[in-house]
């Protein structure tokens, strides 16, 4: 059993939620009228940057696989399209991941917990209120700030000891933002990440 670090900042999508497959919904959603391979192609550089918000992801369509311009009043319309599907769908409770709620709900007293996400922050606010798991965390914090950003932010803030701190998350968007901020990463439900930071999480009952 390895000791619970006293600071853990968490990833949403694919570590505490299994949000992926109903992420990709909205994007067909929002593009169902574009060339099917381009969506296609957005939705691989979706799934390989799952840390990055769905604002980056938008510009990506239509930036570099349309090549066209867009402004950022269009580029805000489009994400709450998308969010409308993601407070439809998401707030489905068998979509936690048992696994991570387990640890949240034994700990959440003992460390201090913080969401940091690249998902939208009212939409991500909103989903950890319905599913019941907002009163978990110390702060829940999402794009349109990058999560390196609230990472830095929040350690500062706090100021927390460095060597206190862990980033749990899925992507290697979360092992940078750890990476930057000088604090410990470890790998979670993604197995291209095993060899990256200070530990890969098989499961939360590993600690």
């Amino acid at each position: 059993m390895m000791q619970i670090p006293e600071v853990i900042f968490w990833d949403f999508d694919g570590v505490i939620l299994n949000s992926m497959p109903i992420r990709d919904k909205g994007f067909l959603h929002i593009f169902k009228d574009y060339p099917m391979d381009l969506v296609e192609q957005l939705l691989a550089f979706h799934h390989q940057n799952g840390g990055l918000s769905r604002y980056v992801k938008i510009r990506y369509f239509y930036e570099e696989l349309l090549k066209k311009n867009i402004t950022e009043d269009e580029v805000i319309k489009l994400a709450e399209k998308f969010s409308e599907v993601m407070r439809k769908e998401l707030v489905n409770p068998d979509l936690l991941i048992q696994d991570s709620l387990n640890f949240i709900q034994k700990y959440h007293k003992i460390s201090k917990f913080h969401i940091v996400s690249g998902s939208d922050q009212n939409e991500l606010r909103f989903l950890c209120k319905e599913l019941g798991i907002d009163m978990y965390f110390l702060s829940i914090n999402g794009s349109p700030t990058p999560k390196k950003q609230w990472v830095e932010t929040i350690l500062k803030e706090k100021n927390y000891p460095l060597s206190d701190c862990v980033l749990i998350g899925d992507s290697m968007n979360d092992y940078e933002a750890a990476v930057q901020n000088g604090i410990a990463f470890w790998g979670y439900n993604n197995e291209k990440l095993r060899n990256l930071g200070s530990f890969y999480l098989e499961s939360m009952e590993s600690l």
